[in-house]
């Protein structure tokens, strides 16, 4: 097997034009991890502003290679592994370390990943982790319980956004979606209640008492839907921390108020899996590209505006 590959990497922050293809070292798989030839690459919200300016801050200065969503084919295993050559697999491997997941090969920990259901493509597959997982996380780890609850999910139309709608409509919660008016028909056929745009609407005037907030957006949204959260009730923000004052708002009004950062998650990739299996969960796919169209897929992705997830196609021999 060559022992080179082509990855996108960046030699500084900024834009997309610093995305650029070179020739690298293909990496090995060590103890307990897998070699993965990536057939796609999800692109996700992580990866521009990482590309822009660091975001997370845990890949350092560049040069680094980006991407968590790796769905592909088993090249080679290390010792110790669940999988063996030519399994179909995906997962979101390290993160929110380095993963490199925009390359002809990764590798990562066997247990970060999972076999692809076989109602997936290798597009749609990449489309999965990293918002499935963030989804899952939001509503049945942080937020739970969900049956017979009325949950409201910010940026509805999102990566992460129209899976969570399909999670909490498979987990028998009410779900009452945000997003664009071009966007509801879809939303509802996903299996959203109500959906409203929040651009012409006023969020507490449309909408009313919820138990639980996954909000996608951050900002005044977050604000906004403490005044919509009934008591006792959980909102789970993901852009990034709330500040001291709206977390002590919230808690004056007897409501929890949390930042959730997405982790590698086995156990919540099969149950993903396993929505999949059963008809009730499929990631959109809003744009695919081909690797060495990286810094087009990001400009699309960073635009916003898209239903569902931009992916990376990988080229294969």
């Amino acid at each position: 097997m060559a022992r080179q590959m082509i990855a996108i990497t960046q030699r500084r922050f900024g834009d997309p034009s610093v995305l650029t293809a070179v020739s690298t070292d293909r990496p090995e798989p060590g103890l307990g991890e897998i070699l993965v030839r990536v057939r796609a690459a999800g692109v996700n919200p992580v990866d521009w502003r990482t590309r822009l300016d660091g975001g997370l801050g845990t890949l350092g200065s560049p040069p680094f290679v980006l991407g968590w969503d790796v769905a592909g084919t088993v090249e080679a295993t290390g010792r110790g592994t669940l999988f063996e050559p030519g399994d179909r697999v995906m997962g979101m491997p390290r993160f929110p370390n380095e993963a490199g997941a925009y390359a002809e090969f990764a590798t990562g920990p066997a247990r970060h990943f999972v076999h692809v259901p076989e109602r997936l493509s290798f597009i749609e597959a990449a489309a999965l982790p990293l918002a499935g997982l963030t989804a899952w996380q939001a509503l049945t780890d942080t937020a739970m319980p969900l049956e017979g609850q009325h949950v409201l999910i910010h940026g509805a139309a999102g990566g992460v956004g129209h899976l969570a709608v399909q999670i909490a409509a498979a987990r028998g919660a009410k779900v009452t979606a945000t997003a664009r008016t071009a966007h509801h028909e879809r939303l509802r056929a996903l299996g959203a209640d109500e959906v409203i745009n929040c651009t012409d609407t006023e969020l507490a005037a449309a909408v009313a008492p919820v138990d639980t907030v996954i909000d996608t957006i951050g900002g005044a949204c977050t604000i906004q839907s403490l005044q919509v959260l009934g008591l006792g009730g959980t909102l789970v923000t993901l852009p990034g921390p709330p500040c001291d004052a709206v977390l002590q708002r919230a808690g004056e009004a007897g409501k929890r108020l949390l930042f959730m950062l997405v982790e590698p998650d086995r156990t919540g990739l099969l149950a993903l899996s396993d929505l999949v299996d059963r008809g009730q969960l499929m990631p959109a796919v809003a744009a695919v590209f081909p690797l060495a169209g990286a810094a087009q897929a990001h400009l699309l992705a960073e635009a916003g505006g898209q239903f569902g997830k931009t992916v990376l196609e990988h080229p294969q021999p």
